[in-house]
């Protein structure tokens, strides 16, 4: 987990994902973009950092290597964290996943997340949307 330093006048995004390269790929493009960054590499992770750090918005994996850390986090158990969590129930979802399922999709979109990408991720589009979703801005606050 990391944060990058920052004024706080910039929106705090939380990325989780258990792929490192995906992980810091998509880091490098939102902090190009002037977001503030927070990293998880899985569920327990996940919910120290919304915890710790409240950001604004978190993108979200939903399908992770089995029993890591010894719980069998996925995408689904950390939103359901998540909604346990009086800060953290209240931060828009963007599900970004390898998975095309609808069955998936329509479950994430029942535990309130507000976009779904398939990986390989259009970092437009998602820049797109993260600032939609962020306050309807073209640019990050």
């Amino acid at each position: 987990m990391n944060a990058e330093s920052a004024p706080a006048s910039r929106k705090k995004i939380l990325v989780v994902d258990d792929n490192e390269v995906i992980l810091k790929t998509i880091s490098l493009k939102l902090q190009d973009a002037g977001f503030q960054i927070i990293t998880a590499l899985d569920g327990s992770e996940a919910v120290a950092a919304a915890r710790k750090e409240t950001p604004d918005l978190i993108l979200l994996d939903i399908n992770f290597p089995p029993a890591v850390d010894g719980v069998p986090w996925d995408g689904f158990r950390i939103m359901d964290w998540f909604q346990r969590l009086d800060p953290a129930k209240k931060i828009p979802i963007i599900i970004i996943t390898g998975t095309e399922d609808a069955k998936i999709k329509e479950r994430a979109a029942s535990y309130g997340a507000v976009a779904f990408f398939h990986k390989p991720i259009n970092h437009d589009d998602l820049l797109k949307v993260i600032r939609a979703t962020l306050g309807g801005s073209d640019k990050p606050a």
